[in-house]
């Protein structure tokens, strides 16, 4: 990439994250550009759709999920290490309103897995499955739990949690009565 495409492109995931974090990630990709000093044309060559823009800006994120689960596979006991990932995946979710309404899809596994979003669903299922399974095989965990189930609720929470964020603790809340319903 040239040296005046690289700048454009991280002004322009720069101004992504703050609209998103103020305006959810239906913001306006118009305002985007316009506020990273680019026409929308500028804007589209780098990400083609809004999925693809929502994946660029996410991918920071995603990058420390994937390693606190790597660290995390490895702790003596899984069912807490699995419950702290999920809290993390419910944090994440939470960063900006309508990201968990935007990965809900390709987090369960029910988007075509060639999608943008996709890119984050399938590293994050499978960090997940991870934990899910150290959590089984410790017999901390029901076996006829499966990933997709466990995305689709952390989803659900955060979905939830955005909803209500007059309710700073509704999230854990949440998630402590879905644990419920998982262990043995």
């Amino acid at each position: 990439m040239r040296a005046d495409a690289r700048r454009n492109h991280e002004r322009l995931l720069t101004e992504a994250r703050a609209a998103f974090a103020a305006h959810g990630t239906d913001a306006s990709l118009e305002d985007v550009a316009r506020r990273a000093g680019v026409g929308i044309g500028t804007l589209y060559r780098h990400f083609p759709t809004r999925e693809a823009l929502i994946n660029a800006v996410f991918q920071e994120a995603l990058a420390a999920l994937l390693q606190r689960g790597r660290e995390l596979a490895e702790a003596e006991e899984p069912c807490p290490a699995l419950v702290e990932w999920l809290r993390s995946l419910i944090t994440h979710a939470s960063e900006y309103r309508g990201l968990s309404r935007a990965l809900m899809p390709a987090m369960s596994g029910s988007r075509d897995a060639s999608s943008v979003l996709a890119q984050c669903g399938v590293p994050l299922r499978a960090t997940g499955e991870t934990l899910l399974s150290r959590a089984q095989e410790a017999g901390t965990v029901r076996d006829d739990v499966s990933i997709g189930d466990l995305m689709r609720l952390t989803n659900a929470i955060a979905l939830a949690a955005e909803q209500s964020p007059e309710d700073a603790e509704l999230a854990d809340r949440l998630l402590e009565l879905t644990l419920r319903g998982l262990k043995r």
